[in-house]
Parts: C-alpha cells; structure tokens; sequence
C-alpha cells in the first residue's frame, strides 16, 4: 500500500480516552486528517486502531538477529519501535559494533532507537573485546540517531560518584538525552541517592515493594517481560495507580519467542487482569516515546502514520502494521524485504581440550561454592555443597543437579578454562555452551562431564561464535553465530526454528528451564548478584569481590 490512503475504523484516541469510528487519511506519510463517521459509539463491524507498540528496553542482539530481521518478525506482533541498548555488541567491538548496529537498521522503516553504551566493559572484572571511554560517548552523543545513555549498570560507581560514570551521565544531561538505569534490588536511600544522579528509568525490579522505592524518587519502572527475566506478575499490580510512569519491555528476546510475540502479549495479559484498556496503551504505547522523546506517531493528526489495526481491544490481534504510512505487516506475515547482512567479529579462541576443564581437588573434604540459578529469573543464589571428588579431581555431581560451569575467553587464544559449579540447569547428560555470555560474551558452558563440555565449546569456537548442544549419545546441534558471535546472518523465521531445535535438545537433556540458553548466558554477568562466573574467575556480586569455587 503507498504511503496515502484512508482507512476507516474504530479510533483509539489514547489521550481523550475515547474510542469514535472515523476514516484516517494518510498522505505522504502522515495523519492528514481523522475524520468521525458521526457514530457516537464503536463499530461492531470494524476492526480498531490504535498507536504501534514499543519495546521501551531490549538487546537487539539477543534475538540472535540482527536489527533488520529483528523488525520483519516484531511489526508482525504490532510493535513499531524500540529502544535498543546495543552494549551486547559494544563490548565485543566498541563503538565500531553501535555503528553497525545503525548502518544495519538504516535500510528498515522501524523505527530504532539506539543508545550510547555506559557500561563497556560492565566491570574490570572480566575480559571484553572493546572498550567504550568517555570520549566515545561524547562522540556518539554528536549522531542524533543516539537517543539516550544506556542502563548505567555500575550502580556502585554512580552511589560512589565515579569520576568516569558521572562524567557519561554528565555528557547525557548535556546533550538533552535521558540516562536509563540498571540497580536490581535497590532500595529506600540508596534508590534515592542513585536516582538523584539523573537516572530517570530502572528496568530491574523483580519486587513491587522495590519499585514502589523508585516510583517515589521520580523514577520510570519498565515491566520486564522476556525470554529469561519475567516481571510482569510481579509488578503488574503497580499498573492502576503508576500507569503514567511504567512502560512494557522484553530486555531480552530470544527468537522462538519473538516470532510468537512481542508487547502485545503483554497489553493483552493486562487487559485480560481487569486493568482500565487507555491505562494499559498509554504503557505500551504513548509513555516511551514521551520519555525518549521517538519520532513515533501516536495516530494524531500531523504524526508519522506509524499505527496498528487490530481486531478487538481484548485479544489485540495484529491485523496491519503501518510505519510511515507504509503497509509493513498484514495477517501475521511480514511485508519487510530481506536485506543483505554484513558479518563482523572479533573471537581469536582456539580448541580446548577435555584435560582444559579438570580441577584439581584440594585435600580434606573441600566444599563448593555452587551457583543456584532460577528459572525466569536473572539473580542468583549462593550454595555451599560438598564436592564430588574422583580421582583427585572434582567433578559434576549429576544426580543432585551440580554441574561444571566453564567460561573461556573468547577475545584471546588460549587462556584456561575459569571453572565453578551450578545447580538448576538439571541436565542429566552433555553440556551446553554459547558465545553469547552478557555482558563481555565470552564463551559460557555446562555440563556433566569434562569430554562433553570440550565438544560443545569446540562447536562454538569453530564456527566463530554460536549455540551448542552436544550429548553423551553424539547427538549435536549448533546454531552459527557469525555476527559478532551474537547473531545471525540468516532470515528470522529459520533463526527461530534453529533456536527451537537447540533448545528443544537441551531440554531433553533434562533441563527444566524455560529458557536454558538465555539462562545461560546471564550466568557470566556479573552486575546482577548474588554468584556469577567470569572467564577471570567466581564473582561475588555482592561482596563485589573473587571468591574461591572450591575451599
């Protein structure tokens, strides 16, 4: 469809909170008018409009696409914009990695918008492939396709007021774009002393009472709802009474999960909980391009004719997307065309071997610091177990789900294996393992034994990046990831059958986790407690400090 035209339909006017049947006339792209029919009530017969959803904050890069195939699935769920974070990419090739990130979604009508990455690398405590400096910033900060400062992960530098942390915040403010936050499990006044440095948003909050902290020191709480993290239940009853300051986000997407959904299962589980319908849109829709200041219409007259057709407000099911007035989604099919895909990396490992990843027991009785993950949940817990000792080695304990936990550097040939032990995975044979390790995306894997662990990151480190399923049977899976060793340079909808397939094996391998490789890969970051594991080492995430895996 060209980018004029009317279309006749139940009009959603967010703002005056009314819904009046009305033909939109679309010239040169914009709104021109929005004429009523003269009904006072809805159309029974006529599908509803309303503004596009936006995904107010999400790593592109972990829908393992790349921005272009990243849209051609979500327009298809009504989302027209988002607010992108690239630091996945940032910290494997620094700034050279956001501008790839730019030059990629230039040749796509959705509307991205990127910010500058703060946290790059996210600590010294772990090795990435770039670095991002002040002085980067400030030169990102001169594109005006860089709309914000990214999550200011290192909370404990902006509570401390690091030089370097208040100086990219100071650049922000400067340029007239928002900060975005990072602080999980921030309360009371160290919400307060966080916030007062000049972040305006925190998409961390895994507890109302958590929220309700940030909400009144004049913080935007984003209700986070993706493949690994899942809030929403948590933080929904905030809605009511918060609606002007919440916003819907996914963080991170994987792609099986993206070509199901996107924000609007989100705007229809709140619907579906009872929750005033302008309430819920304003959420998904008005207060992310208020906040971040989008060149997103909001179907009034003199907007960008960036609006969704849906078929009723109960189970907002996505008949059109329009970006600029242009038909770019009808019926669950994508109408974006596919778009040549650069590939560039930066992964110098070379093979490991099975020997890489023993560890030798101390003697006595030596007991583990054991990792315990949670499904839907990024934090961790600490365990103290005793080890499981074999001929002098420590090794997996399978049968009460404690198994090895390897990082391996990806930006230097031939560095040792880090090595820790997890609980929660439950596999009860192979291992699993994957470049895409947040933040530094180094390599990260477990499994049961020492030879499956070697298979599955052999797989990876070959094809310069990718997801890994090996078993003790010889079954195998591997996903490429040749873009960054984050993403891949195929279509969305093969990415998302291969990303079922590994997933599928992993599970069969005896995970219980929703999403065994986006748990995965959170297991390396170190900026969320309480245990995590970096190719330097254990990492107290509280403590902030090394801790030993076996004493």
């Amino acid at each position: 469809m060209t980018a004029s035209f009317t279309l006749t339909a139940n009009v959603v006017d967010v703002f005056a909170r009314s819904i009046q049947p009305a033909t939109i006339h679309v010239e040169a792209g914009r709104i021109a008018r929005i004429v009523p029919t003269g009904a006072t009530a809805p159309d029974a017969a006529l599908p509803y409009a309303l503004p596009g959803f936006v995904d107010a904050h999400v790593h592109v890069e972990s829908s393992l696409l790349v921005p272009t195939e990243f849209a051609r699935l979500a327009v298809t769920h009504g989302t027209v914009a988002t607010v992108s974070d690239p630091h996945e990419i940032g910290n494997v090739l620094g700034v050279a990695g956001v501008e790839f990130m730019l030059e990629n979604a230039s040749h796509s009508p959705f509307k991205f918008c990127f910010g500058a990455p703060s946290c790059v690398p996210a600590t010294p405590f772990e090795t990435a492939g770039a670095e991002i400096t002040v002085a980067d910033i400030a030169r990102l900060f001169e594109n005006p396709k860089i709309g914000y400062l990214a999550e200011m992960m290192n909370w404990p530098g902006v509570l401390h007021r690091d030089t370097d942390v208040m100086a990219k915040i100071a650049l922000a403010h400067a340029a007239g774009r928002p900060v975005d936050g990072h602080a999980p499990g921030l309360r009371a006044d160290d919400a307060a002393h966080y916030a007062s440095a000049g972040i305006s948003t925190d998409h961390e909050c895994f507890t109302a009472a958590e929220a309700l902290d940030k909400l009144a020191v004049g913080m935007k709480i984003l209700i986070r709802e993706g493949s690994a993290a899942r809030n929403f239940d948590a933080l929904i009853e905030l809605l009511p009474e918060h609606y002007a300051n919440l916003m819907f986000c996914s963080d991170d997407k994987h792609p099986d999960t993206l070509i199901l959904g996107h924000i609007n299962q989100l705007v229809q589980r709140a619907v579906a909980l009872g929750n005033d319908v302008f309430h819920v849109l304003r959420v998904a829709c008005v207060n992310p391009v208020k906040h971040y200041s989008l060149p997103v219409g909001l179907l009034a007259e003199g907007d960008p004719a960036d609006f969704i057709v849906v078929t009723d407000l109960q189970d907002f099911a996505v008949r059109q997307t329009y970006l600029n007035g242009e038909l770019v989604a009808e019926n669950g099919q994508s109408l974006l065309p596919a778009t040549p895909i650069a590939v560039v990396n930066n992964f110098h490992a070379q093979p490991v071997a099975a020997a890489d990843f023993r560890l030798t027991a101390p003697t006595g009785q030596p007991t583990l610091r054991v990792i315990e993950c949670f499904d839907g949940q990024l934090i961790t817990a600490r365990v103290d177990l005793p080890a499981t000792v074999e001929n002098g080695l420590v090794v997996s304990n399978v049968a009460d789900d404690v198994l090895k936990l390897a990082v391996i550097n990806r930006y230097q040939p031939q560095v040792a294996p880090a090595l820790a032990f997890i609980r929660g995975f439950g596999l009860t044979h192979g291992a699993l393992a994957s470049s895409v390790g947040h933040d530094s995306h180094n390599i990260t894997a477990v499994g049961c034994d020492d030879e499956s662990l070697a298979r599955a990151v052999n797989l990876v480190i070959q094809a310069k990046g990718g997801l890994a399923a090996v078993g003790a049977d010889g079954q195998e899976i591997l996903v490429p990831l040749p873009v960054a060793g984050l993403m891949s340079d195929q279509p969305g909808p093969a990415v998302a059958a291969a990303y079922a397939a590994v997933d599928a094996l992993a599970k069969q391998f005896g995970s219980p986790l929703g999403a065994p490789f986006m748990t995965l890969s959170f297991m390396a970051l170190l900026v969320i407690p309480s245990l995590k594991l970096s190719d330097k080492g254990l990492f107290d995430g509280q403590q902030f400090t090394f801790v030993d895996a076996v004493e």
